[in-house]
């Protein structure tokens, strides 16, 4: 009715306004698989996030393996031509060897006997899904998880190994960064000990054997000299040879005077008697002396060969045994100036502040994933639906 009293009609078929609540239920309606796909899993990953989600601290650290010498040793290995085929050097592959050994079973062994690795990641108050679950968790599970906490990278370009370690609270990745560094360095002593010894059991192996067979020469010799009953067979046989010479000379002085005498004297004289006399007896002992020199048995010249075989084998035998201790401390400086350290960069930092997890960054991260999904998704349908009709 308006103010003239005239009663207006009232529109047939004008709709009333929803209400918000009916809104939400038709929006919902005509979106659920947006809602279902995308908005339900982001709230429920943003609740464990901000709600549940146990901090964690990360501690880092760098180390670098260096060599004692860096100047290359003369002379092409097995491990140069590696070295120039691959272009890894020994000290990267003992750095690397170092990084595999840190994430390694050894490696969570050790620590789960020594530095109680369990009860660190399984501290009270941590949430369901960032502990290590089990009271006494498999070898292979610990080792999966801890991996997942422990990250150790090689950078091949500056030969910088990076090592993060995540904890619950700032002393456990501290402690566990400290302890991984130890043990890196440790691994690299029992390395440098197997290089060294490897490099020198060679050389070891070759004076020990020349040490051995210089000594069983110098018993061979005590026992000719004990057989010969002389303790120097070569002076003997000189002497002897003087002697030889000697009477050689002795009895052509003789025999000259005695020819000498006989075309001045009769033959049967008491002097010229004599000198035939001595003749004889010198060289009766020409003769004798001579057989001991040059005879078949048990003679001087015998006795001699074989002194100076020994003799001859002896200092053969020296000169390898010098060779041999000469080789075996170059072997041993060489393998001094090839032994490796660990130099620590950067040690390991008590953290302060918890860095992870990355709330906001894993919470885009769901959403444009599931956003994803959900596009992809809805453009297969439109397409079937598209096709279909």
């Amino acid at each position: 009715m308006n103010m003239h009293g005239i009663i207006e009609p009232v529109e047939l078929g004008r709709p009333t306004r929803p209400s918000a609540f009916r809104r939400a239920s038709d929006w919902l309606r005509r979106n659920r698989m947006l809602f279902l796909v995308v908005v339900v899993p982001t709230l429920l990953v943003a609740g464990y996030l901000y709600l549940f989600a146990s901090d964690q601290y990360e501690s880092e650290a760098h180390f670098l393996v260096h060599g004692a010498e860096s100047t290359p040793q003369p002379g092409i290995g097995v491990s140069q031509v590696i070295s120039m085929a691959t272009g890894i050097s020994a000290g990267q592959n003992e750095a690397m060897s170092v990084a595999d050994y840190l994430t390694s079973h050894n490696a969570v062994d050790r620590l789960r006997r020594e530095d109680a690795l369990v009860q660190r990641f399984q501290r009270q108050g941590v949430d369901l899904l960032s502990r290590l679950w089990g009271n006494d968790p498999t070898p292979e599970r610990l080792l999966s998880y801890y991996r997942r906490q422990v990250k150790v990278e090689y950078n091949t370009e500056t030969g910088i190994t990076v090592l993060r370690v995540h904890g619950f609270t700032p002393r456990d990745s501290y402690d566990l960064a400290r302890k991984l560094l130890a043990m890196g360095e440790q691994r690299i002593n029992q390395l440098n000990a197997r290089s060294y010894k490897d490099a020198v059991a060679l050389g070891q192996s070759q004076l020990a054997a020349a040490e051995r067979d210089l000594a069983a020469n110098q018993a061979s010799m005590t026992r000719f000299r004990q057989s010969r009953a002389d303790i120097d067979p070569q002076a003997s046989g000189q002497a002897q040879i003087g002697l030889v010479t000697d009477l050689t000379g002795q009895l052509a002085a003789v025999r000259a005077q005695l020819n000498a005498m006989r075309g001045l004297i009769s033959s049967n004289s008491p002097q010229v008697r004599a000198l035939q006399s001595r003749v004889r007896s010198l060289s009766a002992e020409l003769a004798a002396q001579s057989g001991r020199l040059t005879g078949s048995d048990n003679t001087i010249a015998g006795d001699m060969a074989g002194y100076e075989g020994l003799k001859l084998r002896q200092q053969f035998l020296a000169k390898r045994y010098d060779a041999a201790a000469s080789a075996l401390q170059q072997a041993r400086e060489r393998a001094m100036r090839q032994q490796l350290y660990v130099v620590r960069v950067v040690d390991a930092n008590m953290p302060v502040k918890s860095l992870y997890p990355q709330r906001f960054r894993v919470l885009a991260t769901v959403l444009v994933s599931l956003l994803l999904i959900y596009s992809i998704g809805w453009l297969i349908a439109a397409g079937v639906r598209e096709h279909a009709a």
